[in-house]
């Protein structure tokens, strides 16, 4: 079957998050994310009318729920697994760009908003760190995890994790997410033992 030359809405959206974890939202103008992808402008336009806002709230929401399916998958073998996923997707990404690449859902959030009000991809930015907080929350409080414990810990393992691959892009190092990785597997597990 010969390979389509437009690219799919899907791969638009991908290349989109790509670049916004390269370049963050406000330096990526829906001319560079099209091209990014490998995209006509007029394919780009056509699936998103709405034009750069609309092309970034569904790169989050993408790369947002990709993550939520890897800890979802993992989390089903405990919160460690969970966790040592969750820390292994940003430390194979932030490497394997030679730490030009971080969290899309990051790149979003640390940008100022306009001020006639919060930009789509904000919110879907705070829905995608939510579902995050709330499957680790889950899966925490399933093994006996009192509930404010548990979503004490998951938000703490979202926050750091998020904040070392930022410093692991800034000091161009893994260990930044290695050093939290030893400390946040040594936490949930003494969650696990039993109370603080």
């Amino acid at each position: 079957m010969a390979k389509s030359s437009t690219p799919s809405r899907e791969r638009i959206v991908a290349g989109a998050a790509d670049l916004i974890s390269r370049r963050g939202l406000n330096a990526a103008s829906i001319r560079n994310l099209a091209k990014h992808a490998g995209a006509p402008l007029g394919s780009t336009y056509h699936y998103f009318p709405e034009g750069k806002q609309q092309l970034a709230t569904e790169a989050v929401r993408y790369a947002g729920g990709t993550v939520s399916r890897i800890l979802r998958k993992e989390l089903g073998e405990g919160p460690v697994a969970g966790l040592r996923a969750f820390l292994s997707l940003w430390r194979g990404i932030v490497v394997e760009s030679d730490f030009r690449a971080g969290c899309p859902v990051l790149a979003v959030s640390v940008e100022e908003p306009p001020a006639d009000g919060i930009p789509p991809a904000l919110v879907a930015a705070a829905e995608a760190f939510e579902d995050w907080e709330r499957l680790l929350t889950a899966s925490l409080r399933e093994r006996g995890v009192a509930p404010d414990r548990a979503e004490g810990l998951a938000a703490l393992v979202v926050a750091s994790v998020e904040g070392a691959t930022a410093m692991c892009r800034a000091k161009r190092s893994a260990r930044p997410l290695d050093q939290v990785a030893q400390q946040l597997e040594t936490l949930v597990v003494g969650a696990l033992d039993g109370p603080a």
